[in-house]
């Protein structure tokens, strides 16, 4: 089969193509699936160029995100049977072949059903934006309804989803973009609250929308100065969730402290990382509910760019260069 190869640590020119064995089922609980399309994250650009969390077991295949069609099952598989369309998040960190190739194997556990409402495509963009997005928002605990939150580049990978999860949570949206065209797209996502940073200050913008107190929680996908600044803009008691490892001066610590702030990483690989299959489950779970809400018109993926799988490295330089509205997806066929 036709898969994409990271041969060594570096840049997008280390990606690929190769002819390389068909899997085979690795327990009789596992699928073995038809790819037809990967999400591209900016994850795998940053496993790319660590050489994945298993440099030493390199070659490797990367890519998370993947859907398809199941065409072979395990004995002891109950929940799916051949033909079905499945999406999952499996694979990719260097341990597992993951989903930039024409078949992968994946646990039973970790596949959703995909909705009739979705397309190959629109499924395989989903699982790592749509599981932290809702991970993010629902850390610290239920909100009261029509909570404020903040929620930095509402119109990214992530962000776009997080703000209409948000909404569909009942809390009421502040989002951070740049320029009228994403503004617009972010307004279409049910955002109540738009701030430019290029044209006002987030911080005090935001505490002028929630009459000085600041938001219940706030959503970091951006990180340096922007995460440490972020303090400024939350509610005595409230949560700051990021994406990143942002380490903050003494006196943005000191600002976190004096608001009782609670600070969440969330990282949604690690239960594929720490092999704990009862979390994979929690997080299909949310594959679920979240597909629920596509079939309903309650939630929808944007997608910047759908390109074959031999593009691969055009897929990573536009990831990587951070100006992508929505998500980037690998066709495969």
């Amino acid at each position: 089969m036709k898969a994409i190869l990271l041969t060594r640590p570096g840049g997008p020119d280390s990606l690929e193509l190769r002819e390389i064995p068909k899997p085979v089922l690795p327990s009789p609980r596992h699928l073995l699936v038809r790819l037809h399309a990967a999400g591209v994250n900016p994850v795998d650009y940053k496993l790319r160029k660590s050489g994945t969390l298993f440099p030493e077991k390199l070659p490797a295949v990367l890519g998370c995100d993947g859907a398809g069609t199941v065409e072979d099952t395990g004995s002891e598989v109950t929940l799916f049977k051949r033909g079905d369309p499945v999406f999952f998040m499996h694979g990719g960190i260097g341990n597992a072949p993951g989903t930039y190739a024409e078949w992968t194997a994946v646990p039973e556990w970790v596949a959703a059903r995909i909705p009739d409402s979705l397309t190959m495509e629109e499924a395989a963009a989903l699982p790592i934006p749509l599981i932290t997005a809702w991970e993010s928002l629902s850390r610290p605990g239920p909100l009261p309804a029509g909570s404020p939150v903040l929620i930095h580049a509402g119109a990214g990978g992530v962000g776009h989803l997080a703000v209409q999860i948000a909404q569909n949570f009942g809390m009421t949206v502040i989002t951070t973009v740049r320029g009228p065209e994403k503004a617009l797209l972010a307004e279409q996502d049910g955002a109540r609250h738009i701030i430019d940073p290029d044209r006002s200050d987030f911080v005090r913008e935001t505490l002028r929308l929630t009459g000085g107190k600041g938001v219940s929680l706030l959503l970091d996908t951006l990180g340096g100065d922007v995460f440490c600044r972020s303090f400024e803009a939350v509610n005595l008691y409230g949560h700051v969730v990021t994406l990143l490892e942002q380490a903050c001066d003494p006196s943005s610590v000191l600002r976190a402290k004096q608001r009782n702030l609670s600070v969440h990483y969330v990282l949604v690989l690690s239960p594929v990382l720490l092999d704990r299959p009862d979390e994979q489950i929690r997080q299909t779970r949310i594959l679920e509910q979240g597909a629920g809400l596509c079939a309903r018109g309650a939630l929808k993926v944007r997608i910047s760019q759908i390109l074959p799988l031999e593009q691969v490295q055009d897929a990573h330089e536009m990831i990587e260069s951070g100006h992508a509205s929505g998500k980037i997806v690998l066709s495969i066929r």
